[in-house]
């Protein structure tokens, strides 16, 4: 006897897309035992200290590639499920939430009094545990599909943003004594405080899901971009820091920029949506065709009406003539000549 089916068997796991979001959980992982590991040196005295924190701010940043693959392998396959949706969340909390408030905790918070650091740290935690809840709840209610805007800043821009200060501070203050007696602290703590703002408000960020492997754009948008990624590879530790603070800006500029500026922005360009646009466009009128001749076939036969008004071009379908029948022969023959009209 066949064992009855369970609604565990249901469940749908796509491989490449949650092996994406598996590497985004294990580089979060990786990150909070790099900061626990740098604490521990920077409390022995040892100089390594400093290699080791930047060494979890990378694998931060690798998160965020990683949760940036995820989400694009599933849409370019159709892929997209409500487990992945949950693992992803599950994984965001982690390398986006503990790990970054971990981390400014121990470089800066640590030198606060101990219940305003808690606090600060708490608060960039949870404010980022809502906003992903907040995402998978309205992801649940839209019926047509993810919407091309995000509702608050990501947590994932929030924890780069935050890795990527963190970093160019750490480049910018050579020595533990200019570290501590530094204003950069205070910053970075103002900063996620306004994070955990910007994370659970209603500012709009555009969330280029439109943009894929068959997005197009103009010869000038594709020399920016090459000159984008040539500055951020050999000029990351500003770079990054810049890319980041300039999405978190354009939340606020957005609302006041024309639609052709956001449309250039934003979304891509009008190619890459003709396939896509064709075979919707043909499917409607196959649907139309189709329920055409299921009409016509469910309709009454109908019987056609001669009228005198008829056009006459119109194709009548008139029945055969039956035969007249023939009257019966006279024994007197008639006469061959014609009658007369009178």
């Amino acid at each position: 006897m066949k064992a009855p089916r369970s609604e565990v068997d249901d469940v749908k796991i796509y491989v490449l897309p949650n092996m994406m979001t598996a590497g985004n959980l294990i580089c979060g992982f990786i990150a909070v035992l790099k900061i626990i590991e740098g604490t521990l040196q920077r409390q022995q005295g040892l100089e390594t200290w400093r290699s080791t924190y930047e060494t979890s701010l990378y694998f931060i940043l690798a998160a965020c590639i990683f949760d940036l693959l995820d989400g694009r392998l599933a849409r370019l396959g159709g892929k997209e499920s409500p487990f992945g949706q949950e693992f992803d969340s599950l994984a965001d909390i982690v390398s986006f939430g503990v790990a970054p408030a971990l981390l400014v905790f121990k470089i800066v918070l640590a030198e606060f009094e101990s219940k305003l650091a808690w606090m600060v740290a708490v608060t960039y935690l949870v404010c980022g545990a809502l906003r992903l809840a907040r995402f998978n709840v309205l992801a649940t209610m839209r019926p047509h599909g993810q919407s091309k805007e995000f509702t608050g800043f990501p947590i994932p821009a929030a924890a780069g943003l935050i890795s990527s200060i963190t970093l160019l501070m750490l480049r910018a203050y050579d020595s533990e004594t200019a570290f501590r007696e530094g204003y950069g602290k205070y910053a970075l703590a103002g900063l996620m405080l306004f994070l955990s703002f910007m994370m659970f408000s209603t500012f709009k960020y555009p969330s280029f899901k439109s943009v894929n492997w068959r997005t197009r754009y103009s010869l000038p948008h594709f020399v920016f971009f090459v000159l984008l990624a040539c500055l951020v590879l050999f000029y990351y530790e500003y770079m990054l820091a810049v890319c980041f603070v300039s999405y978190l800006l354009y939340g606020f500029l957005r609302p006041f920029l024309s639609r052709a500026w956001r449309k250039a922005v934003e979304e891509p360009s009008a190619d890459e949506d003709e396939p896509n646009g064709s075979a919707a466009a043909l499917a409607v009128a196959a649907g139309a065709a189709h329920a055409t001749d299921t009409a016509v076939d469910a309709a009454p036969p109908v019987e056609p009406v001669l009228s005198a008004a008829a056009s006459p071009s119109a194709e009548l379908h008139v029945a055969p003539a039956q035969p007249t029948p023939q009257a019966p022969e006279s024994e007197t023959p008639a006469d061959p000549r014609p009658r007369s009209e009178s």
